[in-house]
Order: structure tokens, then sequence, then C-alpha cells
């Protein structure tokens, strides 16, 4: 009996030792692929950038047609890990409305909740009209998954591709333009677009309700803020500006530059990811999984993983 309680208390030690070890470790390497299993996530969704679905040939390096296949397979991969929602960040077509026909489809095998985000390549007619057509609530908005605020931005509210030439929207986006070409602003590009002061007094009372609630904040947008590029927003120091002020947005994706980025800014990652349509044979699609202090990027193909960690 002494010799079996011995044991027993051994075991204990020793168990003890390893749990010791295994928080040192952790506390050590909080972004680590170790310190990634030791918990599970509270959400996990799926991303998917810039299909840009075209029947068209390959131009460069794009290759528009590959595109409905490359999003099979993310479905099947989402399907597999039973996300609690995906998002596709805009461009999810190319040039003509028929596109939709023949993409949307293979978006829709994708069991769950899916969202979508307006790209300067989705609008062969007007914002109203592909509002419509992807059945979406408004051209931005949000939503709420556990103690966590999604935001979807508009970047093309301001533009001369998502507005009917003549209109109140129009001519904002030609003052907007012209300004930032004034000062030679490298984003100041026609392919770009702005967020309208509209859609900025409604991020900013949105990211007043989610603090007011505690809530984290996650932003999905097609362009970029930062680092300084030719492919972000117009006015993207005014959008940085909101997302600071708040002080819970912990992490903003988009996509539009194929090439992908990232850069970190008083306390908020923003994660510019790949193409789809990029290559001939290699996919790029991503499962975000939030964890209590960090985000894991799990990225496919072209897409590289990413621990973003943040203040609890």
């Amino acid at each position: 009996m002494m010799k079996g309680n011995k044991g027993f208390k051994a075991a204990i030690k020793g168990l003890s030792s390893v749990l010791v070890l295994t928080a040192g470790i952790f506390a050590m390497y909080p972004g680590s692929t170790f310190a990634k299993n030791v918990d599970k996530p509270k959400i996990e969704f799926g991303v998917v950038p810039d299909a840009q679905y075209c029947d068209c040939d390959p131009s460069g390096t794009k290759y528009y047609r590959n595109s409905l296949e490359k999003l099979a397979d993310a479905a099947q991969t989402f399907n597999e890990r039973k996300l609690r929602f995906t998002i596709q960040l805009g461009d999810l077509i190319d040039r003509d409305m028929s596109s939709f026909d023949q993409i949307l489809p293979v978006y829709e095998m994708i069991e769950g909740k899916k969202y979508h985000v307006l790209g300067n390549h989705d609008f062969p007619e007007p914002s109203d009209t592909i509002v419509e057509r992807l059945g979406m609530k408004n051209q931005y908005y949000d939503f709420k998954q556990k103690n966590w605020r999604f935001i979807v931005l508009d970047s093309n509210d301001l533009s001369f591709y998502a507005n009917p030439k003549g209109s109140e929207k129009y001519q904002q986006a030609q003052e907007m333009y012209d300004s930032i070409k004034a000062k030679g602003d490298i984003n100041a590009q026609t392919w770009n677009g702005g967020i309208s002061e509209e859609q900025l007094e409604w991020l900013k009372n949105v990211l007043k309700k989610a603090k007011k609630a505690n809530e984290k904040v996650i932003v999905f947008s097609h362009m970029p803020v930062y680092p300084e590029n030719s492919h972000n927003i117009w006015n993207d120091e005014a959008v940085i500006k909101e997302l600071e002020s708040s002080g819970n947005v912990v992490a903003y994706f988009n996509g539009h530059n194929h090439a992908g980025g990232y850069g970190e800014k008083n306390g908020i990652h923003y994660v510019n990811l790949k193409g789809m349509l990029e290559t001939a044979d290699t996919n790029t699609y991503s499962i975000i999984e939030v964890y209590k202090d960090r985000i894991f990027i799990d990225g496919y193909g072209l897409e590289q993983d990413r621990v973003l960690p943040f203040e609890r």
C-alpha cells in the first residue's frame, strides 16, 4: 500500500513538473505552434480573398477561370472544419455580371453563414444592383459572434466605378481623388475608393457600442489602410483614426493587393491576404482562429501562417 502511495505521489509530482514546464513555455512563446494547441479557439472562420472569377484567358499571373476549382477546394476544407462563418473579401468576379452566375453557386457550397465584402471589380453595375444580387443587407454592416463584433466596410463607397456618373457620391469621389492627387499620394489611383463621411460616422457609432458592450472588434474591407501602399483606401488616415480611437479593434483584414502584406500600428494588426486567382495551380485562402489572447491565421497555399497577439 505504501509502495503504491509513494508511486502515486511521485506521479503527481511529475505531473506538476510537466504542468509548470508547460506554463513556462506558454509564457515564453505565446505565439508558437505549441501555444496554439494548448487551448481551443473561441471562434473559427474562413476567408476567401480575391477569387476574381471570369471566363477569360489568363493575363500575366492571373488565372481567372481557375478560381472556380480553387474556391471549391476551399469550400471542402471549410466544411471539414465546421467553421462558424465564411467571408469573401471582395472581387468575387473580375468584370462581367454573368460571372456571378458561375461563382456564387460554388460559394454557396460552403456550409454555415456566409458574408460578402464588396471589391472594386464587383461593379459591372452600380452598388445598389450588386448589393441586391449578392443578397447583402447593405454595402457596409456588422454582426456579432460571442463577445466579438465583426465590421464590414465598403471601401468603394466613394468611387468612379460603383456610382453612376453625375451622382452625388461620384462627385464626392472626384473631390476626394483630386485632393489626394494634388498632394501626390501614391494611393491616388482610379481603381481605389474612399469611405464617405456617412460611413465613417456609422463606423464610429458601431465601435462605441462595441466598446460599451466590452466586445473586441475585427474589421473586414476590400482595400487596405496600413501600411502605406498604392492600393490603400483614399482616406486611409481617417479610417485608421476611427479604428484607433475606440481602443478595442484587434485586427483589420483585407484583400485588393494580391501580393499581400502585413503591418502593426498602435496595437492593431493590418493583414492583407493574398489573391486567390494568382498562379495557375496554387490556391490561397485562410482559416482564422480567434483565441482569448491571440488570432492565428492558418494559411493555405500561398498564404502564410501568422500569430497576432493582443491584450485580453
